[in-house]
């Protein structure tokens, strides 16, 4: 039998449980600290309680930190979503998610524990570096470069040719027409350094 072991039981978590049933698992099961069960299926155990539970592992938490951290403890699958439409040209690193409706062109290189979010679209030529996260509906153009775990937020849009240094948080809707060099929030249109 089939079964997957899932580190995180929240939001994130009910939408990996959903690909994982569309992938052939038959056993699904949850690791939280503070939940005991997500969407429909019960949680074992603690997040600490990973290394002794057997099956296939996946994290499925936001925090890219906290991603790393643990998937540096153990080793984990990637994920699919059967409705996702990628290029044969195309490698996807280790403990990654590809959601419903995503669209990845030819010759892109997606690094390990990315979250490619419903309805993303990540175009040629691209390489998204461990543990980014493309939101839902966001859109990268070709020959974009993303450092390791940065944001891009709902909506959001990167034109062609440009490079996102690593720790950057791209708003909801901000569009992004230069390259990012310093890390930080970046917000509107077009996207420019939150300061406080």
């Amino acid at each position: 039998m089939k079964k997957l072991v899932i580190l995180g039981a929240g939001g994130h978590g009910k939408v990996v449980a959903d690909i994982a049933v569309k992938n052939g698992y038959e056993e699904i099961v949850f690791l939280d600290d503070n939940k005991t069960s997500c969407a429909g299926f019960s949680v074992v155990g603690k997040i600490e309680d990973a290394a002794k539970i057997k099956g296939d592992k996946f994290v499925a938490i936001g925090d890219a930190n906290l991603r790393q951290k643990l998937m540096e403890k153990i080793k984990t699958v990637t994920l699919i979503h059967p409705r996702a439409t990628i290029s044969r040209r195309v490698t996807i690193g280790e403990g990654t998610v590809v959601m419903a409706g995503v669209v990845i062109n030819s010759d892109t290189k997606i690094g390990k524990g990315c979250i490619i979010n419903t309805s993303a679209s990540v175009d040629h030529d691209c390489t998204l570096d461990d543990f980014v996260h493309v939101s839902v509906g966001a859109h990268l153009a070709g020959n974009v470069k993303v450092a390791t775990r940065t944001w891009l937020g709902v909506s959001a849009s990167v034109i062609n040719n440009i490079a996102i240094c690593k720790d950057c948080m791209i708003g909801a809707g901000a569009v992004v027409v230069k390259d990012i060099n310093k890390s930080g929030t970046y917000v509107g249109v077009p996207a420019r350094l939150l300061t406080r």
